[in-house]
């Protein structure tokens, strides 16, 4: 079962970004806390939107989809950009995945929405193979940039 997240739930996607970010070798950089995500996902003037997968039988979460608006300067409308995808390793294989992406697909043709984006790690093959057999096409030309920490306070003043 797929549904929109609840603030009862930010615990356990809290857990799951951490168990992401160990995955893609990063746990170090994942500083987030619960409140910080708590209040992205349920706070005043939410920031970012969420979805978990849910077990039909025994209730548990077992995958989360985050996410936020994006804008095309091209299309003249929004679309979503899909920040985190993870399905816990023991229900992988059980459809979650596919069916956290047809949710936002399906947000994405409901609300006028003309693309749905995300990244991923060049080294992470399962989950490219399993993106290009949704039809996902990779973005090669593309090299994204980042500034962080202290290239970001000097740039910014």
């Amino acid at each position: 079962m797929i549904r929109e997240a609840r603030v009862e739930d930010v615990a356990v996607i809290h857990a799951m970004v951490r168990e992401l970010a160990e995955y893609e070798k990063a746990l170090e950089e994942a500083r987030a806390s619960e409140e910080q995500l708590r209040e992205a996902l349920f706070g005043e003037r939410p920031a970012a939107f969420a979805h978990v997968a849910q077990d039909d039988v025994t209730g548990e979460v077992v995958g989360f989809a985050l996410w936020f608006l994006n804008f095309s300067t091209w299309r003249g409308v929004h679309g979503i950009y899909l920040e985190d995808l993870y399905v816990r390793p023991s229900a992988r294989g059980g459809g979650y995945g596919k069916a956290l992406l047809r949710e936002l697909a399906r947000i994405c043709g409901e609300r006028g929405y003309e693309r749905l984006e995300w990244s991923v790690l060049d080294w992470n093959t399962p989950a490219i193979d399993f993106y290009r057999a949704l039809g996902a096409r990779p973005q090669d030309e593309w090299t994204v940039f980042r500034l962080t920490d202290e290239a970001l306070g000097a740039l910014g003043g």
